[in-house]
């Protein structure tokens, strides 16, 4: 569960986090990190799709929304058969601890910009 937000600091289940996070049914990635920073490429959630399989993916673009997700991204993480939501982070971490528990969700969230 995320227990708060705010520019550049996520708490998740009391663990707090100062750098962008892929947040897993069992487990963080607590340095995660694109190819082109605010941009969100393909093969940046490659291996989180294919291992993982979940079936959402929820993105959090930033506080202020600044991190793009390009329509090949997009398009990519659907193909997958995966269900993808694109947010700010502050509404995406409210819409994950909405549905992590019925659904196999992970969440990728930029934290700052």
């Amino acid at each position: 569960m995320i227990n708060s937000y705010k520019f550049g600091y996520i708490v998740v289940d009391g663990k707090s986090y100062t750098s962008d996070v892929i947040i897993y049914p069992q487990k963080i990635n607590a340095h995660w990190w694109r190819e082109e920073g605010h941009l969100l490429l393909p093969q940046d959630i490659k291996e989180i799709l294919l291992k993982e399989k979940p079936e959402v993916l929820i993105i959090g673009t930033g506080d202020f929304g600044l991190m793009k997700v390009p329509p090949e991204t997009l398009k990519y993480i659907k193909s997958k058969g995966i269900e993808v939501k694109v947010e700010p982070t502050k509404l995406a971490c409210q819409l994950y601890n909405k549905i992590y528990n019925s659904r196999k969700t992970i969440a990728a969230l930029h934290l700052t910009c």
